[in-house]
């Protein structure tokens, strides 16, 4: 039996950064994957959508090159080769995986792992055994029971992102950042899409105002929004799909290619040995505490199959932050009221901290400030005009409460609030910071000048 100090079930984002930095803090480690490495983020997920979105960008640009003064003509997408493209970013991604772990001296076993007690790991028959084992096996689309996925005419995100055909039509739904980042791409490239969202707002959790540009901004693109619906059933026994959706009027049936669920994600959790240790789940995630240890000591879980938000760059901290912990290290538990989300269609959306709605259920009284890009001279010259950046304060001692996005870049932008909450940078400070002009990111400055009554360009 192969005997090492980590073993890390699992290789996506959570992972595979997990096992780097154990191999750093010099434990022997291996990894067990039973697909492809890097995991849904990878080759399913974060990385192959965004080289989809920006597809769906530059052929934007191409349609509008008068606006910019530029004459183009004929242009037109391949929408085979827009995929291929995607599967190569992804590819690329995955080897570069392979390198960093190889890198880092990390064995990686392939195959389906199932967790023994007595710290120990069966793939494929044969059995490892560690002193730590964390478990990382993420998570995958959920099925709704009325909307059962058949990979042909009712898809989830993975078919979503390697169709042999471009749809003529197709009803997304769910509007969370899956849902609408499909809704922009498939509306981007000439699908008519439709996306049916159950909540009043598409987007439902983020900032109120943000929400309802978003809604603006993809009715404007000519994607037909239907929110406080939902999708009761479907019929795929036709050439199209027949989707009877409930709306506040009463029941509409909407005739599409394809019907997308983007409603959320479920726990890979499923005969991997959780009930063989005897590691307590509730409610569809493996309960752990600050340092992601289960209940059964020897046994840890970090990422998406933990309560918390379901993000890439969660399950990497998490993961860091367990090993370091092992390793007897001096550190703080992850602040998860600190955590960025991004919404990559567009426009872009990024948050952090608190809502101007829950901020004020928390008793807060708030200075808030707003920017619209209309007003900023660098939006104007990149013809991205849409959106604002909202930013929230404690109106007694500064606290910077929330900062949200809408608009060209802000997931690049967001990173700055991050920061500055994590350093109780007050507003009076973000205001004294110069900021390079003329950038997208002038706009926090501008929208904090706003909360306390000191905006210029407005």
């Amino acid at each position: 039996m192969s005997k090492y100090d980590i073993i890390v079930l699992g290789s996506g984002p959570g992972g595979y950064v997990t096992a780097i930095r154990a191999s750093q803090l010099g434990f022997k480690t291996a990894i067990v994957e039973k697909e492809n490495l890097g995991g849904v983020c990878l080759n399913w997920g974060c990385i192959p959508t965004k080289a989809l979105l920006k597809s769906a960008q530059v052929f934007e640009y191409l349609q509008h090159a008068e606006d910019y003064g530029l004459s183009v003509k004929g242009a037109d997408k391949d929408f085979t080769k827009v995929v291929e493209r995607s599967r190569g970013v992804a590819d690329g991604m995955s080897k570069g995986v392979q390198f960093l772990l190889k890198k880092n001296k990390i064995d990686v076993i392939d195959g389906f792992g199932k967790l023994k007690p007595g710290k120990k790991v069966e793939v494929d028959g044969k059995e490892y055994s560690a002193d730590h084992i964390i478990i990382a096996t993420g998570a995958r689309s959920r099925e709704l029971p009325n909307l059962p996925q058949d990979g042909n005419k009712v898809i989830g995100y993975r078919e979503a992102m390697t169709l042999k055909e471009q749809p003529k039509s197709m009803i997304v739904v769910g509007s969370g950042a899956i849902g609408s980042e499909f809704a922009h791409f498939y509306n981007a490239m000439g699908t008519k899409v439709t996306i049916v969202e159950f909540l009043p707002t598409l987007v439902p959790l983020e900032d109120e105002d943000v929400s309802k540009q978003f809604g603006r901004s993809f009715k404007k693109a000519g994607i037909k929004v239907m929110t406080s619906s939902s999708v009761e059933s479907v019929d795929i026994s036709g050439k199209t799909v027949k989707a009877t959706v409930k709306t506040k009027k009463g029941e509409e049936i909407l005739e599409a290619d394809i019907v997308l669920s983007a409603v959320g994600i479920k726990s890979n959790l499923e005969n991997i040995g959780l009930e063989d240790v005897g590691i307590v789940v509730d409610r569809d995630k493996i309960l752990v505490n600050d340092w992601y240890q289960t209940n059964i000591p020897g046994y840890y879980a970090i990422g998406d199959v933990v309560p918390g938000p379901a993000l890439a760059h969660v399950a990497s901290a998490e993961g860091i932050t367990c090993v370091e912990k092992i390793k007897g290290m001096h550190i703080e538990a992850i602040d998860y009221g600190n955590i960025p989300g991004c919404t990559y269609a567009t426009p872009e959306i990024a948050s952090v901290g608190m809502t101007e709605k829950q901020a004020k259920e928390a008793g807060y009284e708030l200075k808030i400030g707003k920017f619209p890009f209309s007003a900023s001279g660098k939006a104007s010259a990149a013809g991205t005009k849409d959106g604002f950046v909202k930013v929230i304060f404690d109106a007694k001692y500064g606290e910077w409460l929330g900062c949200h996005m809408i608009g060209a870049g802000v997931t690049d932008m967001i990173a700055e609030a991050v920061l500055g909450r994590k350093l109780e940078t007050t507003g009076h400070e973000v205001l004294k910071a110069i900021h390079p002009h003329p950038t997208m990111s002038e706009a926090v400055m501008e929208a904090v000048a706003d909360a306390y009554g000191e905006v210029i360009h407005l």
